[in-house]
């Protein structure tokens, strides 16, 4: 079995992605990998983000924006000279737009493993509509 190192694509799909924005936010030109799952009670949002702690994220709701983010912290001098170094945590800002149907107020998120469970309860419906009066 032969391993194939990825490399980076080619400058034009790169210049193609930064020049139509996908929605969110880069700052190191990277971001995690995403989920994204709805059910009937909720949306999920499932963020990979290994080797991080749960202090480590901002998590912010301005109108219907929610963005989550990850600043580096000053990281210790290793003992010794890297010889090969292929990742490091780097900063990074997602936002995702949350629809009208989704409780804002109830949002909730958790870290376990390595991913970041954000939690998106929707309003129920019978909230979502409602009888008006005439008089």
């Amino acid at each position: 079995m032969t391993i194939i190192r990825w490399h980076k694509r080619p400058l034009m799909d790169n210049r193609f992605e930064r020049d139509f924005d996908t929605g969110f936010e880069r700052s190191c030109g990277c971001v995690p990998a995403t989920n994204i799952l709805e059910n009937e009670q909720a949306f999920d949002i499932q963020l990979a983000v290994p080797g991080m702690n749960k202090e480590d994220f901002k998590m912010e709701m301005e109108e219907n924006i929610l963005t989550v983010t990850f600043e580096k912290k000053e990281e210790e001098k290793p003992a010794g000279e890297y010889l090969r170094r292929e990742f490091e945590l780097d900063d990074f800002t997602r936002s995702f737009s949350i629809p009208k149907t989704a409780d804002a107020e109830n949002i909730r998120a958790k870290y376990d493993n390595g991913i970041l469970h954000i939690t998106v309860p929707k309003i129920d419906k019978a909230r979502l509509s409602k009888q008006i009066k005439v008089s």
